[in-house]
This record gives structure tokens, sequence and C-alpha cells, in this order.
């Protein structure tokens, strides 16, 4: 009869154990995580608020530049400063509601990451294609067909499986092995039947992400194929395009590592597997504000700028008595 009780008992407090099996050690991922939240905070406050204070920069591509900042900085403060305090005191407590809220909104700063992406490909796809049409394509009334229905997508597949997730009984145990309310530790420690947890995650990463990589890479071809054909000098929208391209080969790797790590168990360790949902969800938050930095000409610019009127850097220009 105990053991009866004991199956039928869900468990509505769990504890994030990811590194566990460092020791003594594990308090030294502090500082690596404390400077990556650092980094992250700093590059994306300062990408943001360079594209929201100067009106030249308030053009559709720098925004969707600058929503991408928010959602880099939105999603290292919902993950970081728990996994600070795990390390630090142990405290490794979440309840079931603070799990799910949790990977919520994860879940959905992620995929509006990707569907940034696909919005900037689109963008560049007016701005090069369709030069004389590009103001109307990227008119809100009009450009809003784009962003409704990826939107709609995702936050259907979002409160999908946080629904599937919340209405599962939790008795093989309430111990994740992670650092922060990843989908597929939580699924794991259900009993019951949860194929359908799986599928439905399964689906969520072929019809966002997924869908969001092949009309980008079918977007560029197009764009790349119209530049040559032109025979014009597109440099600044290339060197625009490369640049996304970079942040989207940067998240698509770490996507595809951090998702196989959970497919091909007998090929992974526990740490191995929690580091690249980390590096997956980290990464991408504390490298694009340097990488939109050091590649956009005109954010480079402004940012410059403000470190001359800060006195941080010295002030470049001509002598007064100059001929030229």
């Amino acid at each position: 009869m105990l053991d009866d009780h004991l199956n039928n008992t869900s468990h509505t407090v769990f504890i994030l154990n990811g590194f566990q099996s460092l020791g003594k050690w594990r308090p030294a991922l502090v500082a690596p995580f404390l400077l990556m939240l650092i980094l992250s905070i700093t590059g994306n406050t300062i990408l943001s608020s360079i594209i929201i204070s100067k009106r030249n920069l308030h053009s559709p591509m720098f925004v969707l530049i600058g929503l991408m900042s928010v959602a880099d900085l939105c999603i290292p403060i919902l993950a970081v400063p728990n996994m600070l305090l795990s390390f630090s005191f142990n405290w490794n407590t979440i309840s079931l509601n603070g799990c799910l809220i949790q990977m919520f909104f994860i879940i959905y700063f992620q995929s509006f990451q990707s569907t940034i992406l696909l919005w900037m490909a689109l963008d560049r796809y007016f701005a090069i294609c369709t030069p004389l049409y590009y103001h109307k394509h990227m008119a809100f009334p009009n450009f809003l067909k784009f962003v409704i229905v990826p939107l709609l997508r995702n936050a259907f597949f979002d409160v999908l499986l946080i629904t599937l997730a919340g209405s599962l009984s939790f008795c093989q145990g309430n111990v994740m092995d992670h650092c922060f309310c990843e989908h597929m530790a939580l699924v794991g420690l259900a009993c019951g039947d949860t194929s359908i947890n799986s599928l439905v995650g399964l689906l969520g990463a072929l019809l966002v992400p997924t869908v969001d990589f092949l009309l980008i890479v079918v977007s560029y071809i197009i764009i790349f194929s119209t530049v040559i054909k032109s025979g014009q000098s597109h440099t600044k929208a290339i060197n625009t395009c490369i640049t996304h391209i970079i942040v989207m080969t940067v998240s698509l790797t770490l996507l595809l590592m951090a998702f196989m790590s959970y497919r091909i168990r007998n090929n992974f360790s526990s740490n191995g597997r929690v580091f690249l949902s980390l590096m997956y969800l980290l990464v991408p938050s504390c490298l694009n504000p340097i990488i939109y930095g050091v590649r956009t000409k005109e954010i480079r610019q402004q940012f410059l700028h403000i470190m001359r009127d800060l006195r941080i850097l010295p002030i470049s220009g001509k002598p007064v008595n100059s001929i030229s």
C-alpha cells in the first residue's frame, strides 16, 4: 500500500542538480557564468540603448536588431541568477509552477530569436531584390502579416508544450539533472506515457527554428543570386547579410549540438549535455551584441562617438591649422 501511495504521488518541488558530480569544484562555476551574465547584460543594454536613443537608427533593420538585443537580454536574466545561487549556496529547489513559468519564457524568447532572424532576412530580401518597393513592404501595416503568423505559431507551440508538461504526474523522482528547467529534463521525471510530449517537442523544433532556417536560406540564396545577376555593388547590404549569417550559424550550430546530445545519450555525459544546453542558451546572448556592434558600421560609429563623449576614447580629428 505504501509503494502504491508513493507511485501515485506527484512531486511539486524539484531539485536542479546540474554539474553536481563536480563536488567541491561546483562553486567555481560561479565565475564564468557570472561573467557571461555581466557581458550579456552590458552588451545588450548598450546596443538597445544606442538604437533607441539615435533617431537615424530607427529604420526597420536596426529596430529588428534592437528586438534581438531585448530577447538576448531576457534569456540570461531568466536562467543565470538561479544557477549562481545554486552553485554558491546549493539553493537548488524550484516549484513546479516556477519551473513551468521559467520554461515558458525561455522557450518563447528562444523562438523569438529565430523569428527575428527570419524577419531580418525578409528585410534584406526586400531591400536588395525589390528596392523600389522596400518602404512599401516594410511599412508596418504590410509587414504586420509577416509578424503575426510566426508569433502565433511560436505562442501555440510554447503554450502547448507547457500545458502538456504541466498535466503530467512526476513520480519518477524530483531531481532534475540540469541547471534550469529544460523541457525534456522535466518530462523525463514523469510517470506514464510521455510520447505526446516528445512528439510536440520534436514538432516544435521542426516547425519553428528549422522552418525559419530554411526560409532564411532560401531568402539569402535569392539575394546573392540577384546581386550576382545585377552586376551592381551592394557591399553594405551584403555585409549586413553576412552579419546575420554569422549570428544564425552560431545559434543553429549550438542548437543542433544541444538537441543531438539528448538523442545520442550514450555518447554524452550528463555534464556534457547540461553544458551544451547552457552554451545554446547563453553564448548567442553574449556574442550577438559584439557581432552586430563590430560588423554594423552605423552602430559601431555611434558607440565610438559615445565613448569619445565620455572621454573613454581620445577625440580624433584634424588639427585646427590643417590646410586639408
